[in-house]
């Protein structure tokens, strides 16, 4: 790969010295990460694309074996270079960020090097060229980006020298074939992917209309035929290789949950999330008949309750408008009792379209690019759940007056659009950003803001609230559990349909999502947020009176993304260790 790629976005650093005598430590951090970024772009151009590594956006994956292995060399020679970085470079932050990168790397290969042990390689394809073109058809994108987004599509249909990419993953499964002991994708997984191809066909061909870039038209077309191909292929290659047990080796799952973050023993992950299940449902039963009081409703147990306040639910068309009105009381109310500072400018929040609620059927926060940025900012995108599903099926857990509150606090503010409003506009090192992006160290953030909104919302916002928590909850108990065999999915439908009261299709995703799409991931809310807790609860008993929440949740966002013992370790230099030499 040419070394022009970052010059031109950061000129600043590439004239920088990478020693200590730069101008700041995250000068010195951000060549090292402008460094590793540049090498692999290559082989991850969507995921450069999406930071703002423009030079990207005409480029798609190479899913071959041959750039895989190719991938995992360059890996191994940067570590190299990055373990002789440390030896020399004597800045506490920055020898942090090499360390992030460097364990970014391990987990990396480790993962590559399990997976070809044990699994079939099955890619769905579809899903990855939806991702990666519609992020360069964003309304916010400049033009250029947007219409680098026809060569994108030209390369996922094989026309700028590699071959298609729903090619490349039939060779690239066929190929491990030769291997009888390797594990397949579970059935149903593969049967979701090829369910939801013509929702995502539907999408791209609306973005390119909307946009007027009619030159995509031919390749649009051909993309069609290749995804027809593909799903006849997959039914008759990889269903019959497909799995019904969901369970992963023991060493994969180990894994699974140390990329996201976690990194405790998962039967003492289930053991706390336990004991916050209880408390947590013990607390809204106790705040139920409160709600039921001011909304005169017959019952008090707090299913009964909540099953109420989904009834009040909003029409499509209203629901942008009331998540409008609760973000700006949010605001309003995290500025009156000096939670956390806010940016001068609004949130950028909007309806996801049938193709975005198809792949993402939650409400989400999509963060904007680090690198590049000419103002792009993050954005709520709201959903209603899968447009797929209706009747009895589909979703009411997003969508109705309550809910809103908690929402907003995770998504918008003081969540993730201010923890990534932050990292923008006040600057962090772009290890911190790109290398430190885990799930604990994001969702951490989010349930955070959550808690510290909770106090200050209507008793009905707080009952949802306290839902949203118990979820939470759910999952640090029923991820791990299902994948220790530890219980079934029949017991875990029934405890999120019956206790936390949610949907049968937001409870059908929830257990797909602890069982195929991201085995191991829910458990890093909740424990993401317990390790925040538990750093503020020690500042709090350090300092007693003299305990400002205002600056140590601003000092929190400025760190960006590190993990939970480096958030630990710069909160204790910045608010305790000079207190105990005042003492």
């Amino acid at each position: 790969m040419s070394g022009k790629v970052l010059s031109s976005i950061i000129p600043l650093l590439v004239l920088l010295p990478m020693t200590a005598t730069a101008d700041s430590w995250v000068d010195v951090s951000n060549q090292y990460t402008n460094k590793q970024i540049e090498l692999t772009t290559e082989f991850q151009p969507e995921m450069a694309s999406s930071i703002g590594i423009v030079e990207a956006d005409k480029q798609c994956s190479n899913i071959s074996q041959a750039q895989q292995d190719k991938y995992l060399t360059t890996l191994k020679a940067s570590k190299k270079t990055l373990l002789a970085a440390l030896k020399t470079e004597t800045l506490l932050p920055v020898r942090q960020d090499l360390n992030i990168i460097i364990d970014n790397i391990d987990q990396t290969i480790a993962t590559s090097t399990l997976d070809d042990k044990n699994m079939l390689p099955w890619v769905d394809v579809p899903l990855i060229i939806f991702r990666g073109v519609s992020a360069l058809l964003d309304g916010q994108m400049p033009e250029t980006r947007k219409h680098a987004a026809i060569t994108r599509l030209a390369c996922y249909v094989g026309k700028t020298g590699q071959p298609a990419l729903t090619k490349q993953a039939q060779t690239l499964f066929e190929a491990a074939l030769t291997n009888n002991k390797l594990l397949g994708p579970t059935k149903e997984e593969v049967e979701q992917a090829l369910g939801r191809t013509d929702k995502l066909l539907e999408g791209l061909q609306q973005l390119f209309a909307e946009h007027k870039l009619s030159k995509a038209e031919g390749d649009l077309a051909l993309l069609s035929q290749q995804i027809s191909d593909f799903r006849q292929w997959a039914q008759k290659t990889v269903i019959p290789h497909t799995r019904s047990d969901y369970r992963l080796p023991a060493d994969i799952y180990a894994l699974k949950l140390k990329n996201v973050g976690i990194d405790i023993d998962p039967n003492l992950l289930i053991e706390r999330a336990k004991a916050s299940y209880m408390i947590t449902k013990a607390n809204m039963q106790a705040l139920a008949p409160l709600v039921a009081k001011k909304f005169d409703m017959p019952s008090t147990d707090y299913r009964d309750v909540i099953k109420l306040l989904k009834q009040n639910s909003l029409a499509n068309d209203k629901i942008e408008d009331h998540y409008r009105q609760i973000n700006s009381k949010l605001e309003t109310i995290i500025s009156a009792q000096q939670v956390v500072d806010l940016p001068k400018r609004n949130m950028i929040m909007r309806l996801a379209t049938e193709a975005e609620a198809s792949g993402s059927p939650a409400p989400h926060m999509q963060p904007p690019p680090f690198i590049g940025n000419t103002g792009e900012q993050g954005q709520f995108i709201l959903t209603t759940g899968n447009p797929a599903l209706t009747g009895d099926a589909a979703y009411d857990d997003f969508n109705f007056d309550a809910v809103a509150y908690t929402l907003s606090a995770h998504e918008g503010r003081p969540g993730h659009e201010l923890q990534f409003a932050v990292m923008l506009e006040q600057g962090v090192s772009l290890a911190r950003v790109y290398y430190a992006f885990n799930s604990v160290n994001v969702e951490g953030w989010a349930l955070y803001a959550e808690a510290e909104m909770l106090p200050y919302l209507p008793i009905e916002g707080q009952l949802i609230a306290l839902q949203h928590r118990l979820l939470r909850n759910a999952r640090a108990m029923l991820d791990p559990m299902l994948n220790l065999g530890l219980t079934t999915k029949e017991q875990a439908y029934h405890l999120l349909s019956e206790d936390v009261v949610f949907s049968k299709a937001a409870v059908k995703q929830e257990v797909d999502r602890y069982t195929m799409r991201m085995p191991g991931q829910a458990g890093s809310y909740f424990y993401g947020l317990s390790r925040l807790l538990e750093i503020r609860a020690d500042v709090e008993l350090a300092l007693g009176d003299k305990f400002d929440r205002l600056a140590f949740n601003n000092f929190v966002l400025e760190q960006g993304l590190i993990p939970p013992n480096l958030m630990a370790e710069a909160v204790k230099a910045r608010f305790i260790t000079p207190a105990e030499k005042v003492n």
